[in-house]
Order: structure tokens, then C-alpha cells, then sequence
């Protein structure tokens, strides 16, 4: 849509910034193009402020300084990116988050393990938080005391920029966090605020009094229930208080506030111009707060990310969004955008609900509350994805829906007691050792820790010596590695999970960690013990070697990018997650037995997909199958799979 008086200030500003317009005419387009959903969204949000205008002409600025800024090997890839099309959708990317001090120290020893990487087949790294926060106040570094300088105990920005230029050469894609819902105490904003500048408490939610408080304290929840209750802390330096949704050392940022807005626009830009492929959003289901609501996943607060993405196709382009938003499915969704802006809001998700429901699988060896949960989860619009996983940096939570475990004639309550006390080793017979996480005693609501080599059974048989024990584990490990790798995303791996690592509980003599139990599946990388990866034989060596076959059969084939493709197969036995994956000529069925027992899957199954083919070949056995009559069977063994293709 023309605009005139905006499109007359964009073309003043980009005067005045003496950019070329025949040679940057690429990012002129981009921006007339989409100048009108900037403008829109912008004014859905801030029409009424009284900074409106003077703070729109700010936002423009600083997308036109931000791509003026940009190094010309990302405006080259930028454009790489924009001509293969939905580039993050493809079967070629496999990714490993990390703490790089928990890996191997700091940037410059990480710059020195890239070969590691590239030996597993990990062509993404998704380094956690390593922007400056406070020692004992870093809730594991998303409390930021400043956004553009790199934490000292990893090194410097210099160390950054030089990973990237290496991970960039060897054709490797970067993955970093922004924290936009709020900040460390000890930034130089809160720090203003707490000296009474009224431009500073402005950026954060502030009041003198409880009145307003206790009206949000009405309908919000607590994020953490048991170590910080409630949503207001009291800062005792300017008699205020201040929302902390979450730690009272984090304090809340106010987006009502454009400034604010400008203000982490411009950092998210910093981050672009590092050569960041994927920005990882934390909590953006919190960065809009409202009187009387639960102050979660509010309109506005897609408006926001809308916002953002409109202005990064302008100016960074080829870095992609991803919306850590752990929400039920039917809310996750809205994050990839909806009506007009289907597909035009976070280009990634997390899909922690299919991730709980692997969970859920391993423990009943039933996949019926799985298969339950699809119709939502098969949602997802065409040009977005998921990211896949066993686990992340974070607890487990059980957030799929109890229709889903009534559907499959379970208790909701009792079913999801039975998981938390299956996890945590205190159900009779349960080979996992985890723990409880969030434990709210209201409610009985919790989480689970630990590490996947744990929670699959692996410490405990450890311990107890039982090498058919420690078998069976493994063969869990690599079962639930390979449903999250091919069900469709981008496979996220968690470092130490690559070598089975079990829980590490020297957290509990770090005052700072102790009173969070998530640092025992967030291990110290112990580099003479990951040398057992070259030893046949060990655990180590069968982990790592079955994750680099799982990475390379992904790679092999092109029905596993996310082209909306996946089609789940009837439940012939219930035992068996079952899906086909179709791209082209391709037909892939891939065929998971959670069960303790051998699962038998008739041939029929198959041939209800119109299989035409006498044979299928599985990738993972390296096998030829001959199919046979409808009443025969496919022998699944106890938590094994198949990757069969339909050989014509």
C-alpha cells in the first residue's frame, strides 16, 4: 500500500544517510515494501503515546544505521539466504546448544573444537547467554547487565567475532539468545532507575505505592512458585516497586514504553550485524503486560514480534527468529503469526509439546496420548519450523493437554503424578534418576530435571553394574534422539548428550547453582573422558557413533526438511510411533517401538499410504525389507526403529 508522508520520511532518512540507492537498491525495496506493516504494527501499538512520532521516526533510523552498519559478507549471505527461499527449513542443518564454560571454558577453546563438531555432523551452534551478567544473580546468564559486552568468563566480543568468521568459512550457522523480557538489576537502566531518573523507571514497570501491584498480582501466576514467589519486588534504593516476573534480580522491561521498544530493537540489530543466523528469543510470552489478564501471551505482545520481524526483513534479512515461547499448542502457534501474518512473525518454535510427549512415551511405552496430541501440533504453517529435541538447558515440563491423556482413558492428575515420580526414581522399578523442578504445593505442579542419559536409565545402571541395563538405556537414548530428529524441524542436540552423560552434581557445591537443580543435566564437559568416543566398545563410542549415523541419514535424504510433509500412520499397534514423510518421489516411514517388547506392525499399515513398492530399505539396519501379505508383520524390536525408504 502507497503511502505518501511515510514513504517521503524514508526516503528523506535514507538521503540523509547517504546510502546509494541504485547500489543498495535491494534494501530500498525491502523497506517501501514493507514500510505500511511496520507503520501498522507500530501504531497498534504506540498510536496513543505521546512520544509516538518523534520515537517512529527513531525506529526507522535505526533500521536504516543498522543495515548501513551490516558487513558486506552477511549482506552477500543475506541474499544467499533470501534466494534459496525458507533457507532453516532444510535437512542439511543440525544443531548442538551449549554453555561454552561448561563446554570447554571460554570462545577461544570453543573456536579450537569446531572440528568436533563437524565430526558428530553439527553445522549450528546455539551458544546460551554470553552477554555480561552478575556473578550469583545470572539465572545461567538471562539477567543481562549489558546487551553488546561479552561476559569476561568467556572471553570478549573480539573472541565472538572471530568464531563466527571461522564457523561462517566452514559453512557453519551461529545461534545466540536475546533476553527481551527484562533485565539484570545491575544494568545501567536499572541502575538510573534506582537513582530516580524518571526516563529510567519508565523503561520498567515501577510504582510507589502496592495499589497497582496487588491489582497484576490478582490474575498473574507465579513463574516461580517456591524460590520467587510473586511478580513485585521492593527496591529499597528509590522506595518503589518493580515487577520481576521471574527472579527479583530480573526486572521487567516496559514495551508500552516505545523507547523501550527502539532501545532492544537496536541491540537486537547488534546481534544481526555479529553474523547471528538464528536469534533465539527468550520468553517472549511475557514481554506485554495488562492489567486484569494473566499478563501472558497477550496480543500485543505478537504485535511486538511482528514488529521486530517486519523490521529484520529490512535490514538483516537472512537471520531468522526463533520465539521461545513453552506454551500448550493451540498458543504456540500464534507465534508463528496468524490471519494476515500467518508465517510473518517467529520463523521457529520450540515443540516442547511433542518433546513431553516422547517423554510420556518412554515411561508407558504406549504412544496413544502422542498420537492424540497431533491434530494441533500438525498446524504449523508452511515456511516456519520447529525445533526438535530430547532435551534443552531447561526442565522438562508436561505441558500437553489432559484432553489428550483423557482421550487415552487416563486420569490427567494421576497420570501426570506417575510421570514425575517415574523421572524422578520413586516409582517402584523406574530405571530413571531425575528430580523435581518447580515443584508448586498448591497445585502439585512440577518439572523434571536430568540429563538424557539419566532419565533414560543409563546412571543408574552405571551403578549398579548391569551391562543388559546399560544396553537397554542406550537403546532408549538413541530411540529418542532419532523420533526428534525426523519427525520434522531442526534437530537440536544438548551438548554431553552426544556422549552420554549422566547428571552432574557438582553443581551443589556452587552457592550460586545449589538452589537449582536444572545444573545437573547442564554437566562440565570432562575432555578425557569424550576421548572414549574413539574407543569401540564404550558407551561413549556407541552414543556418539549412533548420533553421527542419525545425523548423516538426515543429511542423506531431502524429505526430512520441514516442508509441512509428515503424515502420522494409523495406530495399528499402540506401542509404535509411525509416520511417513513425503517429498517429491520420496516416501519415508519411520517407525519408533517405545515398548519393552518386541512390537509387531502389519504390512497393511504400509499399504494404507498407497506403498506401490515390493521392498523398503532401512537406513538404519543398512536392510532391505520384502513386504509382505496384510496379515503378516514387521518385527520392531524392544525400543528399536526403522527408516525405510519405498524403493520403486
Amino acid at each position: 500500500m502507497y503511502q505518501h508522508d511515510l514513504h517521503t520520511q524514508i526516503n528523506e532518512l535514507i538521503k540523509k544517510s547517504k546510502i546509494d540507492f541504485n547500489k543498495d537498491n535491494l534494501f530500498y525495496t525491502r523497506f517501501i515494501a514493507n514500510a505500511a506493516a511496520i507503520h501498522s504494527l507500530y501504531m497498534d501499538l504506540y498510536e496513543h503515546h505521546p512520544q509516538r512520532d518523534k520515537m517512529l521516526d527513531e525506529l526507522l533510523q535505526t533500521i536504516i544505521i543498522s543495515y548501513k552498519k551490516r558487513d558486506t559478507i552477511f549482506k552477500q549471505k543475506d541474499e544467499e539466504k533470501l534466494n534459496k527461499g525458507f533457507w532453516f527449513l532444510s535437512n542439511e542443518i543440525t544443531g548442538m546448544s551449549l554453555y561454552v564454560d561448561r563446554f570447554c571454558g571460554n570462545l577461544q577453546n570453543l573456536n579450537d573444537k569446531l572440528d568436533y563438531f563437524k565430526k558428530l555432523g553439527v553445522n549450528l551452534l546455539h551458544l546460551m547467554p554470553l552477554f555480561e551478567s552478575p556473578q550469583g544473580e545470572s539465572d545461567g546468564g538471562y539477567a543481562v547487565s549489558d546487551f553488546k559486552e561479552i561476559d569476561k568468563r568467556f572471553g570478549k566480543l573480539e573472541d565472538l567475532k572471530a568464531l563466527e568468521q571461522k564457523m561462517n568459512n566452514e559453512g557453519m550457522y551461529l545461534m545466540i539468545d536475546i533476553v527481551l523480557n527484562h533485565t539484570s538489576q545491575q544494568h545501567k537502566w536499572a541502575k538510573k532507575a534506582k537513582q530516580g531518573e524518571a526516563k529510567y523507571q519508565d523503561f520498567f514497570y515501577m510504582y510507589a505505592d502496592r495499589s497497582i501491584p496487588d491489582a497484576y498480582e490478582q490474575t498473574m501466576p507465579e513463574v516461580f512458585p517456591d524460590g520467587a514467589p510473586g511478580n513485585f519486588t521492593y527496591v529499597e534504593e528509590c522506595n518503589k516497586w518493580v515487577m520481576t516476573v521471574f527472579n527479583t534480580y530480573q526486572w521487567d522491561l516496559n514495551y508500552t514504553n516505545p523507547e523501550v521498544f527502539v532501545e532492544m530493537l537496536d541491540n537486537i540489530f547488534f546481534y544481526a550485524n555479529l553474523g547471528v543466523d538464528i536469534l533465539r528469543i527468550d520468553a517472549p510470552a511475557f514481554i506485554w503486560k495488562q492489567l486484569g489478564t494473566a499478563s501472558q501471551n497477550l496480543p500485543k505482545a505478537h504485535s511486538i514480534l511482528q514488529l521486530i520481524k517486519q523490521c529484520v526483513n529490512v535490514a538483516t534479512p537472512g537471520m531468522a527468529l526463533l520465539g521461545e515461547a513453552i506454551v500448550a499448542p493451540h498458543e504456540i502457534m500464534k507465534y508463528f503469526g496468524t490471519g494476515l501474518a500467518t508465517a510473518k512473525e517467529c520463523d521457529f518454535a520450540y515443540n516442547a509439546t511433542q518433546m513431553a510427549l516422547q517423554w510420556d512415551m518412554l515411561a508407558t511405552g504406549d504412544a496413544s496420548i502422542m498420537l492424540a496430541s497431533q491434530h494441533e501440533i500438525l498446524q504449523k504453517p508452511f515456511g516456519t519450523s520447529w525445533i526438535t529435541y530430547t532435551r534443552c538447558h531447561d526442565d522438562i515440563g508436561l505441558g500437553y493437554t489432559d484432553e489428550a491423556i483423557q482421550q487415552a482413558g487416563l486420569n490427567a492428575y494421576e497420570h501426570r503424578r506417575f510421570l514425575k515420580d517415574y523421572y524422578s526414581g520413586n516409582y517402584n522399578g523406574s530405571p530413571a534418576k531425575g528430580a523435581l523442578f518447580g515443584v508448586n504445593y498448591k497445585t502439585q505442579d512440577a518439572r523434571i530435571s536430568g540429563t538424557l542419559a539419566s532419565l533414560c536409565g543409563l546412571e543408574k545402571a552405571i551403578e549398579e553394574n548391569n551391562n543388559d541395563a546399560i544396553k537397554t538405556s542406550i537403546k532408549k537414548i538413541i530411540l529418542m534422539q532419532a523420533h526428534s530428529f525426523f519427525i520434522g524441524g531442526l534437530p537440536m542436540l544438548f551438548y554431553g548428550d552426544e556422549a552420554g552423560y549422566t547428571n552432574d552434581y557438582s553443581y551443589l557445591n556452587d552457592a550460586g547453582k545449589n538452589y537449582d537443580n536444572r545444573w545437573m543435566h547442564r554437566p562440565v564437559i570432562d575432555w578425557e573422558k569424550n576421548k572414549k568416543i574413539n574407543i569401540k566398545g564404550t558407551t561413549e563410542n556407541e552414543i556418539f557413533t549412533s548420533t553421527q549415523k542419525l545425523i548423516s541419514i538426515r543429511k542423506k535424504i531431502a524429505a526430512f526438511g520441514d516442508y509441512k510433509n509428515l503424515i502420522w500412520l494409523s495406530p495399528h499397534n499402540i506401542h509404535v510411533a509411525a509416520f511417513v514423510r513425503e517429498f517429491q518421489n520420496q516416501k519415508v516411514f519411520c517407525l519408533f517401538n517405545f515398548s519393552n517388547q518386541a512390537a509387531y506392525l502389519t504390512w497393511y499399515a504400509f499399504k494404507e499410504r498407497g506403498i506401490v513398492s515390493l521392498a523398503l530399505y532401512d537406513y538404519w539396519s543398512e536392510q532391505e525389507f520384502v513386504i509382505g501379505a496384510d496379515h503378516e508383520y514387521l518385527i520392531i524390536e524392544p525400543y528399536g526403529f526403522y527408516v525405510m525408504e519405498n524403493r520403486l
